[in-house]
């Protein structure tokens, strides 16, 4: 008799039950400003999931290094918030690139769960981002250090959805990502935001200090989401190109929406339109931190996000 191939130990849990109710409140307005609190579910988690998650976060923070007195020095955190293997594929290889670009070594952290090749990081969730956050903040000197934060995710008009598979749910809206920065005492900080409607963090967290990317308009999709893929739209433009060549970030971001553009214009869908908000302090800062980047440009890696053959047909590209 035939045995059947062993199961992949690295293979991500599937969405199959309905995303849960998360709103509070009687009225329509209650129960949508509800979810600035950014309400998180877990359910059906086992205790010993439970510890060993807590474990490998634990170990990731331990290892970060503190910042260096009299050097401005970036802290990379990444996070897959959607347990769809293209975003832990997408958050591992923009470590990699913001790390080498931004001189990040030992102040790096991935959040992201199995890609179908790996289940090696803790996984991405609004607690476990929320905690990096706070312990990293406690590493950093505010005045000279900077935080990167690249998010990848389904988003809503109310903030990135955290879903992982059919266990864990949530809203990080704006509100809270503001206030967990704050609680932080993380004041300079580049955020780069991948998902749909991503553009509603823009106001809430525009400030001097802060240079913010996003996917896509507040009232916008973004696209290239299919579980298989290993970019996004966005992703593959900004981080896979743009981010490897050795230019500004200010930059890097106008090469970003001209290919996302091209792409979306061929693809026939509505265009995303990213956005881009960098603060007047912080175009000081940058300069600092980029001053060291990588000169020569690394090449892209996995497969692109565009391919013409597969969008003979635009039903089937995935929207974020």
């Amino acid at each position: 008799m035939a045995q059947s191939a062993p199961a992949n130990p690295f293979q991500p849990p599937p969405h199959t039950a309905p995303f849960p109710d998360l709103g509070s409140g009687e009225s329509r307005i209650e129960r949508r400003t509800s979810f600035e609190a950014g309400p998180e579910l877990q359910r059906g988690v086992s205790a010993a999931t439970l510890r060993d998650q807590q474990r490998r976060l634990d170990s990731a923070l331990a290892a970060i290094r503190p910042h260096t007195p009299g050097t401005p020095d970036a802290f990379v955190v990444t996070v897959a918030l959607d347990s769809d293997p293209v975003f832990a594929r997408e958050a591992r290889e923009a470590a990699r690139v913001l790390g080498a670009r931004y001189r990040a070594e030992g102040r790096m952290l991935v959040l992201a769960g199995p890609d179908g090749v790996r289940d090696d990081a803790p996984h991405g969730s609004i607690s476990a981002l929320a905690l990096a956050l706070s312990h990293i903040g406690s590493l950093m000197d505010p005045s000279e250090d900077v935080l990167v934060l690249y998010t990848t995710s389904h988003g809503a008009d109310i903030g990135l959805v955290y879903h992982y598979g059919d266990t864990g749910y949530g809203i990080l809206s704006p509100a809270r990502l503001k206030a967990a920065l704050e609680e932080a005492g993380i004041r300079r900080r580049v955020l780069i935001l991948s998902a749909c409607h991503s553009g509603v963090f823009v106001p809430v967290l525009a400030s001097p200090d802060t240079a913010i990317l996003t996917a896509a308009a507040a009232t916008r999709t973004s696209f290239g989401c299919a579980a298989e893929n290993d970019w996004t739209f966005f992703g593959d433009a900004l981080i896979n190109r743009a981010l490897r060549q050795p230019v500004s970030l200010e930059e890097a971001a106008k090469m970003a929406g001209r290919s996302v553009a091209e792409w979306e214009t061929r693809a026939r869908f509505l265009a995303s339109l990213p956005q881009v908000s960098i603060g007047a302090e912080a175009k000081g800062w940058l300069a600092q931190i980029e001053a060291h980047m990588p000169r020569i440009a690394s090449a892209p890696v996995g497969r692109p996000a565009f391919d013409p053959a597969d969008f003979i047909a635009p039903a089937r590209a995935g929207q974020k």
